[in-house]
C-alpha cells in the first residue's frame, strides 16, 4: 500500500487484511502452499517441521481444504493439517524490511489450533480459530525461511467453538461443511524495533471527544511520543501530540465541531450517511524509525429508548438479513477480498439497513465495507456445542479476541455471544448455564459498554438489551396477531416462544425489568423454493420463483404492520449447502429481480442511493 495511502484509510481498496492499522509496506503470503493431512498424528514426533519432506502435496491459501477453491476439496474428517512455504528474499523486501526493524508474520485466522515453525524453530502457536495472530520473525530468517503451519482442527470436539461447521461427516439440517486449517490471509510486514501493536478507537458524540487506546509491543524510551491527526477531506478535526508513559495509553481528542448543534450531524456516522474519519498516527521515538500508521473511524453512539434502537439518539429502522457467511467454493473463506464488498453491496443495495453475521467471525476486510456503506453489524460468537469448564473457557477466551479486535468499527452496534441455546441447552433447568449467559452479557459490556447486547439470541434470555425472538411462522396473520399489539408482543415475552421454549430465564429482577427494551423478530422467514433437489429444504417451500415473491410480499408486508417491533431479520441473504431458503442462490444471484426485492423490503421507502464507487 502506498505511503499516501496512509492519509486516507476510509477510501482504501479493500484488500489490506487489518483495515484500521494499516502501514504502507506489506506482503500477501496467499497462493500456493505444500500440505499434507496427518491422519496418525505422526509429524510432530516424526520432526515434520524441521524435515517437511512429508508435506509434498499442494493447497491454495487461504482455503480450507474441504473447499473446491483450496484445489483439494476433501470435505471428510481431518483433525491435523500441515502446511509448508518458503517464502522469498523479494518478498521480505516487499514488506518492506530492512535492517535494525522487525519482521512480523500475520494470520488472520486458523482453526482451531496451529503451531508455526520458521526454519525449523518453534516460534509460536495460538488457539482460537476465528481470531488473528502473530509471531515474530527471527533476525536470522529476514533474507528469507521456511515456514511450517501445523493446524489441529478436531471435527468431533463440541466443546470447540465451531459455529456451522458439521460435527457429522456428512452436512445436515442447519450444519455445513467443514471450514479447518488456514482460512484468512497469511501476510507479512516490517516495522519499527518499537512498535504500534494495536489501535482501539471510541466516541462520545455528546462530550465531543474521541478516544484512542494505543498498545505498543514493549515499553517505550524515555521521550518517545505519539502524534495523532484525524482530518475530514483536507480539514483537520482534531491533532495532538504526546508523550508516552507507558506501552498503554489512552489518549483524549477534543472535537470542537461536534459543539455546533447546527453543523454536528454532518460529522456523524449513520446507516445514511456513514462518514468515515481519517487518522494519522506516528510513533515517533527519540531515535530510530517512527512507525507511520493509516487509521479510520466513524463517531456515533447506539443505545435504545422507548422500545426504539437508537443511533446518535434517533430511532433507526432495524430491516436485517442473516447472513451465513458462506460460499460454496471456498466455505468460510472469501473467494477473494472483492468477494467481501460484493457481498455488504448487494445487502444495502436489497434494502436492508442491518446484517446479523451468524455463527461467524467476519474477515475485517468485510466489516470495512459495512463501515463505509453504512451497514448496521450484529456480531455473533460462533458456538460450542456443549457446557463443560473446557466449552466456557475457550469460549470466553475466544470472545473476548473477538470484542477486542473489532470494536473499532462504527457499524456494529450489536453484540451476541450466544444463539438459541446452543451450548446451553439446559439454560431454564440449570443455574449454571443462566450464569454463563449472564456473565457473557457483563463481560461483553466490560469489554465495550457503548454496544447493545444480546445474552442469547432467539430465546431463554436472561439479561439483554434487546429482546429477540426467533419465529419461522409463515401465515402472516399469525405473525400480524403475534406481534401486531403491544399486549400480543407482552404475551410471548411472558410466555413460551413459537419454538416451545421460554423467552425469559433471568432472574425475577432481571425478567420483569423489561420496559422500554426493544423486542425484535431476529429470525423469520426461512422460504425456500422447491427445485426438486434431493436433501434440501427450508422453514417453509413454495412451488416456484412467481411463488416465492408472492408469499415474500406477505411476509415482509405483514412484519412492517407490526408496529411494537423495533426491526427484524430475514432469513436469509443467500442459500447455504442444503440449506436453500436465500433470497440469491449460493452464488449469490437473486431469485427475484433487486429492484422488486427492494420494494418489498422497504415497503416503498426512499432510501440513499448507492454510491458509484462501488459499480464493478
Amino acid at each position: 500500500m502506498p505511503q499516501e495511502s496512509l492519509a486516507s484509510a476510509s477510501s482504501q481498496d479493500g484488500r489490506y487484511p487489518r483495515p484500521q492499522l494499516v502501514r504502507a509496506s506489506w506482503a500477501d503470503l496467499s497462493g500456493p502452499w505444500r500440505f499434507a493431512v496427518d491422519p496418525d498424528d505422526r509429524g510432530i514426533a516424526e520432526g515434520w517441521a524441521q524435515d517437511p519432506a512429508e508435506i509434498a502435496g499442494e493447497i491454495i491459501v487461504p482455503f480450507p481444504p474441504e473447499s473446491p477453491a483450496s484445489g483439494i476439496g476433501d470435505t471428510g474428517f481431518h483433525r491435523v493439517l500441515w502446511y509448508r512455504r518458503t517464502v522469498a528474499a523479494a518478498e521480505v523486501a516487499e514488506a518492506g524490511h530492512e535492517g535494525g526493524r522487525t519482521l512480523l508474520l500475520h494470520f488472520g485466522a486458523v482453526d482451531h489450533r496451529a503451531d508455526v515453525w520458521i526454519d525449523g524453530a518453534h516460534v509460536g502457536a495460538h488457539e482460537g480459530g476465528h481470531t488473528p495472530f502473530t509471531v515474530v520473525v527471527p533476525e536470522s530468517a529476514a533474507d528469507g525461511f521456511d515456514l511450517v503451519v501445523r493446524a489441529e482442527d478436531d471435527p468431533l470436539d463440541l466443546a470447540q467453538p465451531r459455529g456451522k461447521q458439521d460435527w457429522e461427516e456428512r452436512r445436515h439440517v442447519v450444519w455445513y461443511d467443514r471450514t479447518s486449517g488456514i482460512w484468512q490471509p497469511v501476510w507479512l510486514e516490517s516495522v519499527p524495533a518499537r512498535h504500534v501493536r494495536r489501535l482501539t478507537w471510541s466516541t462520545d458524540p455528546d462530550a465531543a471527544v474521541v478516544r484512542l487506546s494505543v498498545e505498543l509491543d514493549g515499553h517505550p524510551s524515555p521521550g518517545t511520543r505519539l502524534s495523532v491527526r484525524i482530518t475530514r477531506g483536507e480539514e483537520v478535526a482534531a491533532a495532538q501530540v504526546t508523550e508516552l508513559t507507558g506501552p498503554r495509553q489512552t489518549l483524549t481528542l477534543s472535537l470542537p465541531a461536534l459543539r455546533n448543534g447546527q453543523a454536528r450531524d454532518a460529522w456523524l456516522w449513520t446507516p445514511e450517511h456513514p462518514l468515515l474519519l481519517d487518522a494519522a498516527v506516528e510513533l515517533l521515538p527519540p531515535h530510530g524509525d517512527s512507525d507511520r500508521i493509516g487509521s479510520y473511524l466513524g463517531i456515533r453512539s447506539v443505545g435504545t429508548d422507548g422500545g426504539r434502537v437508537l443511533v446518535n439518539d434517533r430511532p433507526v429502522a432495524v430491516r436485517a438479513v442473516l447472513s451465513q457467511g458462506y460460499w460454496p467454493q471456498s466455505h468460510l473463506a472469501a473467494p477473494d477480498a472483492d468477494a467481501l464488498r460484493h457481498e455488504a453491496q448487494l445487502i444495502k443495495d436489497l434494502g436492508f439497513t442491518s446484517v446479523r453475521v451468524h455463527q461467524k467471525i467476519e474477515d475485517p476486510r468485510f466489516l470495512y465495507w459495512t463501515d463505509r456503506l453504512g451497514l448496521l453489524v450484529w456480531a455473533e460468537m460462533p458456538s460450542v456445542y456443549e457446557f463443560s469448564a473446557l466449552a466456557v473457557e475457550r469460549l470466553v477466551s475466544e470472545w473476548t479476541a473477538v470484542v477486542r479486535r473489532d470494536s473499532s468499527h462504527p457499524s456494529i452496534v450489536v453484540w451476541v455471544p450466544l444463539n438459541e441455546s446452543w451450548g446451553v441447552d439446559r439454560i431454564a433447568q440449570v443455574s449454571e448455564e443462566r450464569e454463563l449467559a449472564r456473565t457473557l452479557y457483563h463481560l461483553t459490556k466490560t469489554l465495550d459498554g457503548s454496544r447493545l447486547v444480546v445474552s442469547n439470541d432467539g430465546w431463554e434470555h436472561t439479561r439483554s438489551d434487546l429482546f429477540t425472538v426467533h419465529d419461522y411462522e409463515n401465515d402472516s396473520a399469525v405473525l400480524r396477531a403475534r406481534y401486531g399489539t403491544s399486549d400480543a408482543v407482552r404475551q410471548t415475552l411472558d410466555g413460551i416462544a413459537p419454538n416451545g421454549r421460554r423467552m425469559l430465564v433471568g432472574t425475577p429482577e432481571e425478567s420483569s425489568d423489561t420496559a422500554g427494551r426493544p423486542v425484535l423478530l431476529s429470525e423469520f422467514g426461512g422460504v425456500s423454493v422447491d427445485r426438486a433437489t434431493d436433501g434440501t429444504w427450508g422453514y417453509r417451500t413454495v412451488a416456484s420463483d412467481e411463488a416465492l415473491e408472492t408469499h415474500l410480499s406477505t411476509l415482509f408486508s405483514a412484519v412492517r404492520d407490526c408496529a411494537p417491533l423495533a426491526g427484524w431479520c430475514y432469513t436469509q441473504l443467500t442459500d447455504t449447502a442444503q440449506e436453500t431458503n436465500g433470497l440469491t442462490d449460493e452464488n449469490r444471484v437473486p431469485k427475484i429481480p433487486v429492484d422488486r426485492l427492494r420494494r418489498m423490503i422497504t415497503g416503498g421507502a426512499e432510501l440513499p442511493a448507492a454510491s458509484p464507487v462501488f459499480h464493478a
